[in-house]
């Protein structure tokens, strides 16, 4: 297979997802390009090294068009083209609607977005040339399905399903195949150092402060028990880069799979009852009382038995 056909950028390598499907791709035979953020570099290479495949790091900033397109360049010239991209890069941003601030979403949908579709701009006119090309997008089941405290995340993934669902019957006709991997809830720096809570998440003056420990509780108890790991995502990256027809979407986990399923055949307000109803009794299983004084218990959802499908 020649150079060009074998050379992919993905943007946000250097940890999560984006790590180990740059390591993943570089080990079974791609000429890998990551974008990672500063201070990563080194552990990149480290972890190249340690794993014994080769790969490189590019400048590029996801909301600096200027330095995705020279990212693009550099990979063009070196490889005669450019075959496919991960668009993993991406922040998170968890908190309840009125405690986002405006700074905080246009910042997530500047990364999460725009960012996107700077690099798919840059890479898509290369793909026509080539008459080839895959176009990854790290999405998540989080772009199927809202989840409570993350309505400023969960908008710009819809907003990317959306876009791609779109861009696939645009490019398809030049030979260029758009997938989107949507992952559950996996254990990654995403919620650890890369968390992203809105700063008025927790403060004391939010009416939603109660409701957001609990559900980031609960999240937590979820993620000790998951069995989906960062390389479980990185080999569907790798089946959606080689596979003769690729699909539109790959779900990633069990519990995404179960509740696309769920929502595919019941009535949509059995299956909206059925989803906030388990939300909140989860909520109140796997977290203990806050210790905040006079906000133990918080605000009372309303859920009798007569919702219940």
């Amino acid at each position: 297979m020649s150079r060009m056909k074998r050379s992919v950028l993905i943007t946000g390598a250097g940890t999560g997802f984006g790590r180990s499907t740059a390591l993943l791709l570089a080990e079974r035979g791609f000429r890998v390009y990551g974008t990672v953020q500063a201070g990563q570099r080194e552990d990149l290479e480290k972890a190249a090294l340690a794993r014994g495949v080769a790969l490189r790091v590019v400048e590029a900033d996801v909301t600096c068009a200027e330095t995705v397109e020279s990212a693009v360049s550099t990979i063009v010239e070196e490889c005669g083209g450019i075959f496919a991209v991960v668009n993993n890069a991406g922040v998170g941003l968890r908190g309840f609607f009125e405690d986002l601030s405006e700074e905080e979403l246009r910042r997530a949908f500047d990364v999460n977005f725009f960012g996107v579709l700077a690099v798919t701009r840059a890479v898509l006119p290369h793909m026509r040339a080539a008459g080839e090309g895959r176009i990854v997008m790290m999405s998540s089941a989080g772009g199927r399905m809202a989840a409570m405290t993350l309505s400023g995340y969960c908008a710009g993934k819809f907003a990317l399903e959306g876009f791609s669902e779109s861009l696939a019957l645009e490019t398809a006709a030049f030979g260029v195949r758009v997938s989107l991997i949507e992952p559950g809830l996996v254990s990654t720096p995403h919620f650890t150092v890369h968390r992203g809570r809105a700063k008025a998440a927790l403060s004391a003056s939010s009416p939603y402060r109660v409701w957001f420990s609990r559900h980031e509780r609960m999240v937590d108890e979820i993620l000790k028990t998951g069995r989906i790991t960062s390389e479980d995502v990185a080999k569907t990256v790798h089946r959606a880069l080689t596979a003769r027809r690729p699909r539109l979407r790959y779900v990633v986990g069990w519990r995404p799979k179960l509740l696309v399923a769920l929502r595919r055949v019941l009535p949509e307000a059995w299956f909206d009852r059925l989803y906030l109803r388990e939300t909140v009794r989860l909520m109140r299983t796997t977290s203990r009382v806050d210790s905040a004084p006079g906000a133990a218990e918080g605000p009372s959802y309303a859920l009798s038995n007569r919702q219940a499908p």
